[in-house]
This record gives C-alpha cells, structure tokens and sequence, in this order.
C-alpha cells in the first residue's frame, strides 16, 4: 500500500537527555508538526529528520531508534561537525540570510557548502533505505533543497513533493549564492514545488528561466520531459486548537492572573524568535516614536514583548540581543514611571496556555518583520480573539499580509506609517474591530494547516497522474516495435517530416542547421523506396529547403504551409496571398530589434519572423510577450496570425496552417500507413489533419495531441534508420 513519508530537518519530536542520562521525547509545538501530525501517524506513514540529539552511545542510539520508529518516526544521526556546518553553517549562514535578503550577512565557505551536499546525501540514502517505488515523498524546507533530485536519481519514477517555508528572493538575489545552478537543479528533481505566496513562485521561475535555461507555461516546467507544477499554497494554523485553547479554563486563569499584574493598560503585544529579519530593534523605535509623539498614551499603554532565544551564541545574533536589550532598557528608562513600564520585555519562550492569554489580552499585535516566509503568530492572535475585539498591523513583508487584508497593512521600513497604524489600532471602533476580525476569522477557519495539508497531497496526487497519462505517449520498445511491423507491412506510405527540431537541433544561425551527412543518407534511403512518400512539412522558406534537400524525391510544404511543391510539381502558393502587410508590421518588428541586442527579422514569402534565440534569457521572453500583444489587434484586423515557436514570433496569413497544407496529400492519397512527426506548437495543426489510424510523434514535449513521443532529434533518426533498415520494400528504378 503506498505510504506517505514526510522529510524535514527535524523531526516532530526532540531527543533529550535528562540528569541521570536517560532519554527524553519532547513532542514539538511547531505548526508543522501540528499539521502533518494526523498524516505521519496513520498507517505505515513515516517520518524522515534527526532527532535533535548527538548520539555517541551506540545502544542510546538503538534505543532511540526503536522508539522513535514506533512512533512512526525514521531518525537521521548527524555529528555536532555535521550540524555546525549543514545547519548553523550553509542553512542559516549562508540561505537564510540570502532568502530573506539581508544577503550582507550571508557567508559563501566551501566547508558550508561541502557539508550541505553530504548532509543531504545523508537524508536521500535514509529516505531510499524506508521508501517504497510508489510511496509519496513530501519534502520541506531551504535545508534541503539538494533532496528532490538525489532522490529523483535513486528512484526516478517516485512521487516528489518540496515546499519553502521561508521566501524565496528575486532573481537579483538568488543569483548571488555561488551554488544558485545546484540548488535549483536539486529543488527541480520534485513534481510539484510549493511557496507560501505568489510571489515567491514568480522569483523561483525567473530565477529557473534565467539560471537553468528552463521557460515555463502558467507555472508548468517541462525537464527531462517531466512536468513540474510551481504553485503557492499559503499555510495555515490549527484554527481549532488556538480558538479552544482561548477558552480554556487554565488560559482564563492566566489572563486574570497577568490582567492583575498589568493594571488598566492597553496592552500591544510583539512575539517573535530572536533574528535580523523580524525587525525587532525597528519595532521598538517605532514604539518610542509613538510614545513622543502621542504623549497621552504615555501611562496609558505597554507593549508585551517575547523574543524567543534562537542562535545567541553566533555573533550576530549575540549583537541583536544586546541591541534589543539596549533599546528596552533605554525606552523604560526615558519613559517609565513607578506606577507604569513602557515594556514587558520577556527573553524566553512560553507555554500555550500563556501565549493563548497574552493572545486574549492584547488590544493590538504588531507583526512587522523586514522580511518573513508566512509568519503564524499574526493567525493565532486571530484565531484566540473569541470576542473578536483587538486589531492586527500587519508588515507586508509577511506572506500572511496576502491573505488577511483586512489588518493594517504597513510597511515596517516606513517607521512614522506604522506609528500612524498604532494610533490607527487603539482608537479604532470596537463594531469596526469586530467586521474586520470576522472576515479575517472566516478566512483562517477556512485555509486551516489541514486544508493546507490536503490541498498539496491532492495536488501532488493530480500532477503524478497527470505525468503517468501522458508517460503513455512515451514510445517504448512495443510501441516502436509494432510501428516498424505496420511500416514493413504496408502497401502505401506518407511520411510528413518536420525539420528544424526534429530531425536536426536548433542553431542560434537558422542557416547552420544544414543536414549532416546521416540525416541525407536517411532521407535518400526513404526516397528510395517504393510506395513511400516523403513530404518534409516545415516553416523554412521554399529556397532553403530546394537547396538543402531539393536533390531528393521528396515533396515539400514551406513556410508553415504558405508553398508547396509536390511530386513532379512546381512551387506553388496553395491560396491567393496578399504580402502588403508586412510594410506595416515590419517597423514593429525593427523597433523590438532596435531596443534587443541579437534579435534580427527573418522575411519570407508571406510571413516575418522575429529571432531570439541569441537574446539574454528573460529578456527574449520579455520581448516575445510583448511583441505577441502588441500584434494581438492588429493582426486579427489584418487577416493575420501570430505564431509562438521556439525562441521565435512568426507572422504569417491566417488562411495559411502546416494542418491544411498537410490535408492535401491525406485526402488524395490510399495509404495504409502515415507518419507525421514534429516538435513545435505549429505541428499540432498537421496531428490534427491525420487520420485516426496515422502515427503522430511529438519530439521533446509531452504535452501534444500527439499519440506517441520521443526524447529528440536522435531519437527520430533512430527510428527512421530502423525503419529503413527492417522495411522489404523494393528499390525505386
């Protein structure tokens, strides 16, 4: 039965030891934990992480792992050496800082990086040693970003899924990490890669385009004739938990407790781990802002401060404490009383019971972090406000300010704004609190870390059997083996024959794809042949192809099927054409060339067309897109179409398709077999033109109403010289 096995860092569950050497399981709180609990622990589901703890005892290490496995949980050991440079080092030294744009922090060490490809290597043979060929494998986070395609390579038809659960930075950003080519190619050895907002699904495709070469279609990218999905799936909190923990009877008796010690306060409350990308130090100089400017707040209103200790013995973050702890100490110092302190400023972490009461107290949370992945305590503040009294700033910074619009939206780098939005929040009407708190309620009961669970597994599902129906197209030897039969067997051929793609590779300069010394010999072998006609249906122009291949007994169909010459036959137009308008596109087309370096025009008979495949990636595409809508209008009014094919635009008559050229032959002809092969989207027009019983072949993408497909031009060779060599045909005299 397939399983699914979930793959993180650390497992939900931390290994410790207690006075006396023995081991301690401390579940964690996390709320990934929280989400992913009901999925590790049904079945023969499992886990993937280390423990948390370094194990030197070998029976310490057998006990851990016993029962560790009987909670459905799979240990990966790692030494303190492994956790310094893998975790500390090229996590959180050189990706964190990167991902979260404070890249003036990020260490490039090759120690780092080194230890971070045998870590992950460490995680892929534990993962093969548990998993099954048709087991889910779900894996999470910037720790392991090598995974995917480790795992890929051990077993390639496995169903991969990753999620980021920080940002993902702009292309400018990204392109700075030395290793930027690996980390992609490693996150791309997955089937669906997730992200917690559209916009870092947009940074991860430029950043694919730009870095790996690889384009992609409404987030769809095609590798290795696999389709990866990009998506954004924003994650959810436990609504439940944090709304029944609100109401319970020890959370009420802490919030009378804490209520008694605060006095008459308006109370904002600040929870966060302790790092640079929460803007922790802003937060407080925001707050003495606030105070100068609005001193009759002043006694009036206190800001509960919890900085969770994360990291204070690496330098930085020792530095960020003893600024933190400076500006506290400083604020209560300007402006404290006997009978009033400005901050309650707590350096430790607290129980749920307490962060629930803190979550009921609180007139105002202020989550303004420079740069945050989600950031989930904003959720649970709105999830615990049972009276639906209290308002949420929110920084736009956050990945949660997409879903809950209905907060005050700041920008944290903007210090008066957010002052602005304080006084905004305290002087805010309790009926206007309540509808935006129920709106943004609504929406959290809704988007729950289990619909967020579902929502990727299902997806993740729907892709792979997405990627299984279109494996079918893939010719395999059965498939070859049967057409090479129908072939030998058949009285009458029609083979149609794309060029450039299919039976040779692209080249930057059109004119360089001349056919090589196989592919002749290929094509006069079928020429030679009986019965078999080749018709080699192409965008080039008619010259190109008369002097290329013109020699052969071949039939030909140029530029997209604008000409013709058949057996016998002169070139011919199939249709009355009219080539007037091209003095009116082809300014446009000379403006684009003008303003992108290597592009140039191509003019044919009847159509232009618009190179780029010299261009710098991102920008070409850039151009293509905006070529395509400014032609949008313009050519329907004109009886024209534009034509998208690989790294070109083509405009072309709209009477004119490689399809209706292509019915010519199909309708005159009595053949028992046809062949239609090629690699581009103006090929879909000639597989729609063949009769059910033909054999159509998409080079390169799956995605073709093709009926079969196969890898590239080699393989077309391939297939063509078997057909030649197994045919009994007779020798034309």
């Amino acid at each position: 039965m397939a399983r699914t096995i979930i793959v993180s860092n650390r497992l939900p569950v931390k290994v410790q030891k207690d006075n006396k050497g023995e081991l301690q399981y401390k579940p964690s709180e996390g709320g990934l934990a929280t989400g992913l609990g009901s999925i590790y622990k049904e079945g023969d589901n499992v886990w993937v992480g280390w423990p948390g703890l370094y194990f030197q005892d070998e029976d310490n290490k057998k006990e851990a792992t016993e029962r560790l496995k009987d909670e459905n949980m799979w240990p990966v050991f790692l030494t303190e050496n492994e956790i310094k440079l893998y975790y500390e080092g090229f996590s959180n030294e050189t990706l964190w800082p990167t991902f979260h744009y404070f890249n003036q922090y990020a260490l490039y060490k090759k120690s780092y990086w080194l230890e971070y490809q045998k870590v992950n290597q460490k995680f892929c043979d534990e993962v093969v040693a548990v998993a099954n060929p048709d087991d889910t494998i779900w894996v999470h986070d910037y720790q392991l970003m090598l995974l995917p395609d480790m795992i890929r390579q051990k077993l390639p038809d496995a169903s991969i899924g990753f999620f980021l659960h920080i940002p993902f930075p702009s292309f400018e950003v990204f392109r700075l990490l030395p290793w930027r080519r690996e980390l992609l190619d490693g996150v791309l050895g997955s089937d669906l890669i997730g992200f917690h907002t559209y916009d870092d699904m947009r940074h991860f495709l430029s950043s694919v385009s730009r870095i790996n070469f690889i384009g992609n279609h409404h987030g769809q990218i095609m590798r290795d004739r696999r389709t990866i999905v990009v998506d954004s799936f924003p994650i959810g909190i436990d609504y439940d938990k944090y709304a029944a923990s609100a109401a319970s009877p020890a959370t009420l008796s802490r919030e009378v407790k804490f209520r008694t010690s605060l006095g008459d306060q308006k109370l904002m409350l600040s929870i966060d781990r302790l790092d640079y990308s929460k803007g922790i130090p802003a937060r407080l100089q925001i707050f003495d802002i606030f105070l100068s400017k609005h001193p009759e707040y002043q006694g009036k209103v206190s800001l509960l401060m919890i900085v969770v200790p994360s990291r204070d013995n690496v330098e930085k973050y020792k530095h960020l404490k003893e600024e933190v702890d400076l500006l506290v100490g400083r604020i209560n110092g300007k402006y404290g009383s006997m009978n009033w302190t400005p901050i309650h400023y707590f350096y430790r972490s607290f129980p749920l019971e307490d962060l629930s009461a803190f979550y009921r107290m609180a007139d105002v949370a202020l989550v303004t972090p420079m740069r945050d992945g989600m950031n989930l305590v904003c959720k649970e503040f709105i999830a615990s406000k049972l009276d639906k009294h209290g308002v949420l700033i929110l920084s736009e910074m956050a990945g949660a300010s997409k879903e809950l619009s209905e907060a005050i939206i700041v920008n944290p780098n903007d210090k008066h704004q957010v002052v602005d939005a304080i006084y905004e929040a305290l002087t805010m009407p309790e009926e206007e609190q309540e509808v935006h708190m129920n709106y943004m309620q609504d929406t959290l009961k809704k988007f729950s870390i289990h619909h967020w669970v579902k929502l990727f597994l299902d997806r993740l599902t729907g892709v792979k059997d997405k990627q299984k129906k279109m494996a079918t197209k893939v010719m395999d030897a059965s498939m070859k083996a049967k057409l090479l039969k129908d072939f030998e067997e058949s009285k009458e051929r029609l083979l149609f024959l794309d060029y450039d793609g299919t039976l040779v590779p692209f080249n930057s300069d059109p004119q360089k794809a001349k056919p090589d010394q196989q592919l002749l010999d290929i094509i006069s072998a079928l020429t030679a042949m009986e019965n078999t006609h080749v018709i080699m249906i192409s965008g080039r122009d008619k010259n190109t192809l008369q002097n290329w291949l013109g020699h052969f007994d071949v039939e030909f169909v140029g530029e997209h099927g604008v000409w013709v010459r058949m057996r016998g036959k002169e070139w011919k137009t199939i249709d009355t054409l009219d080539g007037t308008w091209k003095e009116e596109i082809r300014p446009i087309l000379e403006m684009y060339c003008d303003k992108t370096p290597r592009s140039f025009i191509e003019e044919k008979d009847y159509s232009l067309v618009w190179h780029y495949r010299k261009v710098e990636t991102g920008l070409g595409e850039l151009r293509a897109r905006e070529i395509i809508s400014h032609l949008k209008y313009l050519s329907v009014n004109m009886n024209l179409q534009v034509l998208e094919g690989n790294k070109v635009v083509e405009i072309k008559n709209l009477e004119v398709n490689k399809g209706k050229a292509s019915s010519r032959w199909i309708e005159k002809s009595k053949a028992d077999f046809v062949m239609a092969i090629g690699d581009d989207w103006t090929d879909e027009d000639t597989f729609k033109a063949m009769p059910k019983h033909a054999y159509t072949i998409k080079v390169g993408d799956l995605r073709s109403g093709a009926r079969f497909s196969v890898r590239d031009h080699l393989a077309v060779r391939d297939l063509l010289e078997k057909m030649v060599a197994q045919a009994k045909t007779p020798i034309k005299s």
